[in-house]
């Protein structure tokens, strides 16, 4: 076989290759994806995330790396429950100062029986782990976290 003919194989069957990736692959974030909604669904109880649906708007690329890769892949993990992986999410949202995000995630977590007493808990050790500054604006952004709606 030639130089060309060689060459010419490669290229074909690395174009075969690649597409059978990515029909794979298109099936696999198929299936993330789906994984990730029924994450947010469960965590949100049916409400759904506004700002998961305006980023999906603006930034479809984006929403979905949150949907498969955030929910799907990393939250839909079973080595820790929801409540924990709640808990441990305020507490790193706290560290950071990120408060909207530590308003959701309260919310969810307030939604899957996490006390408020709890949560105040996570704020305070946060002055450990990122000093007072950052706890007493976390404790200022869970006092405007509503109370989830009770079950019917």
């Amino acid at each position: 076989m030639n130089g060309n003919a060689s060459r010419t194989l490669v290229a074909g069957l690395a174009l075969l290759t690649g597409l059978s990736t990515a029909a794979s692959y298109a099936a696999d974030g198929s299936e993330r994806h789906e994984r990730g909604m029924k994450v947010m669904e469960r965590l949100s109880g049916g409400a759904g995330q506004p700002v998961l649906d305006a980023l999906r708007r603006d930034y479809p690329f984006l929403a979905e790396g949150v949907t498969a890769y955030a929910l799907g892949d990393v939250w839909g993990r079973t080595q820790l429950d929801d409540r924990t992986r709640q808990l441990a999410t305020v507490a790193a949202f706290a560290a950071q100062g990120n408060l909207p995000y530590l308003k959701i995630h309260a919310g969810y977590a307030l939604r899957l029986g996490v006390t408020l007493d709890e949560l105040k808990e996570i704020i305070y050790l946060t002055t450990v782990t990122a000093g007072f500054p950052r706890a007493i604006d976390a404790a200022q952004a869970l006092r405007e976290v509503p109370d989830p709606p009770t079950a019917r």
